[in-house]
């Protein structure tokens, strides 16, 4: 009886292998997604805290009210390019998800048709078995006849 060997063993290797590389993948383009939420925060955080500020100045003048709207636009600039770039980063992470889900596809299907023919293998190792116990219990049976 021949031991059980999965011809497509290094197929299924590589499937793993890039699968690996595209959760990687995933998880640095998560990082970048997480690190550009938490930049737009700190912007939220920062023009709140300017206005807060000026706010609580005494005397209030119109050369401070004139510089805190200069600073609410440059804010709002740059979170506008920011919410660009969060748009752009999370489109590629949706790309990178699906990347991920057709790998884990791909190594899915080749575990399940590595399994089938294990089962097929092991059935006909069962056969054979089975087979040689009958042979050998009629081989018997004859030899005692004799």
């Amino acid at each position: 009886m021949t031991t059980f060997r999965f011809r497509l063993e290094k197929v299924l290797a590589w499937r793993h292998t890039q699968l690996e590389l595209e959760e990687a993948k995933y998880q640095q383009q998560t990082r970048v997604v997480a690190e550009l939420d938490r930049q737009n925060a700190q912007w939220d955080a920062v023009k709140q805290g300017a206005e807060v500020q000026v706010r609580g100045w005494v005397p209030l003048l119109g050369g401070d009210l004139a510089s805190l709207e200069d600073f609410r636009s440059h804010v709002r600039a740059q979170k506008k390019q920011l919410t660009l770039r969060i748009t752009e980063e999370r489109r590629r992470l949706e790309a990178q998800q699906r990347a991920v889900l057709e790998a884990r596809r791909q190594c899915e299907l080749l575990e399940r048709l590595k399994q089938r023919r294990l089962e097929e293998w092991q059935a006909a190792a069962n056969k054979e078995i089975e087979e040689l116990g009958a042979e050998s219990y009629l081989s018997s049976i004859s030899r005692q006849r004799s």
